[in-house]
């Protein structure tokens, strides 16, 4: 996702810079109106090129223990100022321990929690800040923050099945990787050597595999060098909206991660918008919110098309109809939800339902992948071994007939 600087003009005339990452210059306009700034200039802070990010240090499980403890106090009666110090005090992680810091001195200093933590986007998201003025503004802050509690608990917990899906694979493939490389730049030489000294005839597979051993010894750089340049130049289409939209709609219909993905993904919408609206935030907002937070370029467009629709005076789930990423189901309880006033509680249903779809997809996943994974390894590494040991067999029967 781009990273957009900005100056802006506060209320009281003072000039503020920062920076945001959202999609586009529009939305950028939007979250400076919305914190009550006058937009002066906003431009895309451009990459200098790959570099490792350590972002804020603040984890996601680290806003989850905060909220739940944050919306226990406030619950309980402890004033809000009060609240925020013991927390700060408490805190082990120091990032967020100075962030929370620095939203407990705003406060002190006049403004409202949810503009406090609006100073602090990388850390509490719009979805955050705007349930947090929801709250404030209801006069319902324990309510909202309890809700919010069990929403960033679930979300957290949908991410961790997703990972830990992924993770098992790319293990896999990284040791078969690595093994391949070893026999290829190590092993399959000292058998070569072997080979030519014996003076042996040696079968196809064999001499398939040393021409492998030796175009990665000759060209091991031209290899490694180009595949690094692929990495970065596929992030770097990945940052423009072609880019994006291409390669989240090819993830979409990978033939085994594309349902995972796209389960998870109307989770999170659902979920998302569901816990917004209940919480009071206009629909209009709650689409823009939750578009930035899909984490998939098409559900995004299908959801900013679906806001579009509603400032018309039209539905929502006619452009989610017309996207194709969600199910006629989900579409149609959207519509029913829509047309009883019932759609917060349509739309939690659906969340319920499809993060236990996401608990079968996952469980189905890997109990497909280990077999897989392992026929895989036993093919390429054992396979090459066996390539390597033929020569051998054939001088032993030679030996042994004579």
């Amino acid at each position: 996702m781009p990273t957009f600087t900005y100056t802006a003009r506060t209320a009281t005339g003072d000039i503020q810079s920062g920076e945001v990452d959202v999609q586009s210059r529009d939305e950028v306009v939007g979250y400076l109106r919305r914190n009550r700034l006058v937009p002066v200039k906003v431009e895309e802070k451009k990459a200098p090129g790959p570099s490792l990010s350590f972002g804020t240090g603040i984890s996601m499980r680290d806003i989850v223990i905060f909220t739940r403890q944050f919306a226990t106090m406030i619950n309980s009666g402890l004033p809000l100022v009060q609240s925020l110090d013991i927390l700060a005090k408490q805190s082990e992680n120091k990032a967020l321990r100075n962030v929370i810091e620095k939203v407990l001195y705003d406060v002190e200093s006049g403004q409202t929690l949810a503009d406090a933590m609006g100073q602090h986007p990388k850390v509490f998201t719009d979805l955050y800040k705007n349930m947090v003025a929801a709250g404030e503004a209801g006069g319902i802050l324990d309510t909202i923050l309890l809700r919010l509690a069990v929403f960033l608990e679930k979300a957290d917990a949908l991410r961790r099945k997703i990972k830990g899906a992924m993770i098992y694979p790319a293990v896999i493939f990284s040791v078969a990787g690595i093994a391949v490389t070893v026999l290829l730049l190590f092993v399959i030489p000292t058998f070569q050597t072997m080979f030519e000294s014996a003076g042996v005839p040696l079968p196809g597979p064999t001499l398939f595999v040393i021409g492998l051993s030796k175009i990665l010894q000759s060209y091991w750089y031209l290899i490694f060098g180009g595949i690094a340049a692929f990495i970065v130049l596929l992030r770097q289409w990945y940052q423009t909206s072609a880019g994006q939209l291409a390669l989240d709609k090819a993830l979409l219909m990978a033939p085994v991660f594309g349902p995972l993905q796209r389960k998870s993904a109307i989770a999170r919408f659902t979920r998302t918008l569901g816990t917004l609206v209940s919480s009071g935030v206009s629909i209009l907002d709650g689409l823009e919110i939750t578009a930035r937070t899909s984490g998939n370029r098409v559900v995004h467009d299908a959801i900013m098309e679906s806001r579009a629709s509603i400032a018309g005076g039209e539905t929502i789930s006619e452009p989610l109809k017309r996207s194709g990423v969600f199910p006629p189901m989900v579409v149609q309880m959207i519509n029913v939800g829509e047309q009883t006033g019932g759609l917060d509680e349509m739309l939690t249903k659906i969340a319920d339902f499809y993060d236990e779809e996401v608990d079968a997809a996952v469980e189905a996943l890997l109990a497909a992948m280990e077999p897989l994974m392992i026929v895989f390894l036993g093919v390429v590494v054992g396979g090459m071994i066996i390539a390597m040991y033929l020569p051998i067999f054939d001088m032993m029967n030679a030996v042994g007939g004579s």
